[in-house]
């Protein structure tokens, strides 16, 4: 379940940061009743980062098959073992 709290919540920085590392989540930052801010710790934004990435990384790979950019097991160990002359 999210954490959203009001904006004059912020000025307990320590117990935010408790709730931020003990839940792994964000906490929603509302101004006025409405969304203002989101806060996340480090590790939570570093995890959603790589995810982000991976999924960008995946999309691509996906279009490149959709293309019909491919090459098969054996011609893809063939060029990798001649461009690193193994």
């Amino acid at each position: 379940m999210p954490h959203i709290i009001p904006i004059s919540d912020l000025k307990n920085t320590g117990e935010l940061s408790k709730i931020c590392k003990e839940t792994q989540e964000p906490i929603f930052v509302t101004k006025n009743g409405y969304g203002d801010m989101v806060i996340m710790s480090m590790e939570t934004y570093e995890r959603n980062m790589f995810l982000i990435d991976a999924y960008e990384k995946l999309a691509a790979a996906e279009r490149e098959v959709n293309n019909g950019n491919v090459l098969d097991a054996d011609q893809g160990l063939k060029n990798v073992r001649e461009k690193y002359n193994v």
